[in-house]
């Protein structure tokens, strides 16, 4: 018998603890980086989503895109405005958002899940009201900062055995507004709305990283908030952190920061002894 069948008969009896662990869960995937620019990751993250959909898992994917709205921000010749560091939303700017999320985007992983033998429907959150916005920063313009959730689609969607694709696209109160929210705040909103099991911030490092370099692989939130004080976390992970704990203050059992370029990122965390990148849940919580 060959040993690399054999090994892997020993990993699939070995997954089986986790597998009955998250039957039945709400797991909200963060996909961006990277891997969204590249046919074979986007293929493998599809089988991962539709094998974790076949165990009874019920994977919720939120997408970014922003160097696709690069890009055709540019074919358009539309020119943007910074206001410290960040870009300027115009009327023009967010309809572009808009066309490339909740279409180009969007659509490309609903395909890919769908070729994969999976049932994945895209929407955003302008859909049936499920996220609304309050403009982050009047300055940005239709930046937006989720304040209402309404997910009672996205829990249709998991029932009818489909796998949710969201645009991290909101709705204004005015009702013609159309905000941009951040992919990793448009899914902690979404985790935290569904009570989710898991967050998973899919990203393109490894974790957190302590004073040492090396990663975090278990961290309260009390340490996060000590880490962010201190200059430990710093940079771009501020607000990925920050969006864990706000998950986790909402009711998200736990988030992960983990490095989207290993191959299986999902499958890693979820079903197997070590998980993957740096776990952060409530200072309270007991096994998660």
């Amino acid at each position: 018998m060959d040993r690399d069948w054999i090994a892997t008969a020993r990993t699939l009896s070995e997954a089986l603890p986790y597998l009955q662990r998250f039957t039945g869960a709400v797991v909200v995937v963060k996909f961006g980086g990277n891997a969204m620019g590249d046919d074979e990751a986007m293929a493998e993250f599809a089988r991962d989503m539709v094998l974790m959909r076949q165990v009874g898992v019920n994977p919720v994917v939120v997408h970014g895109g922003g160097p696709m709205i690069n890009e055709m921000l540019a074919k358009l010749n539309i020119e943007s405005d910074w206001v410290r560091g960040k870009r300027v939303t115009d009327k023009a700017t967010v309809e572009v958002v808009e066309m490339v999320l909740a279409g180009m985007v969007n659509k490309r992983i609903v395909q890919a899940i769908n070729h994969e033998g999976g049932r994945a429907i895209g929407i955003s959150g302008k859909d049936d009201g499920l996220m609304i916005c309050d403009a982050d920063d009047p300055e940005l313009g239709f930046v937006g900062r989720p304040s209402e959730m309404n997910v009672q689609v996205v829990r249709d969607l998991c029932d009818a055995g489909m796998i949710p694709v969201i645009a991290p696209i909101g709705a204004g109160r005015e009702g013609n507004e159309t905000y941009n929210v951040n992919g990793d705040t448009a899914a902690g909103a979404i985790a935290g709305a569904l009570q989710a099991d898991r967050l998973l911030l899919l990203t393109d490092v490894e974790g957190v990283k302590g004073a040492d370099g090396a990663v975090v692989t278990q961290l309260s939130t009390t340490q996060v908030r000590d880490m962010i004080a201190d200059g430990t976390i710093a940079g771009g992970m501020i607000p990925k952190t920050e969006t864990a704990l706000k998950a986790v203050e909402d009711g998200v059992r736990a988030v992960v920061i983990q490095d989207g370029r290993v191959p299986n990122a999902c499958l890693l965390e979820l079903f197997t002894e070590h998980g993957a990148g740096s776990m952060i849940r409530g200072d309270e919580a007991g096994d998660a």
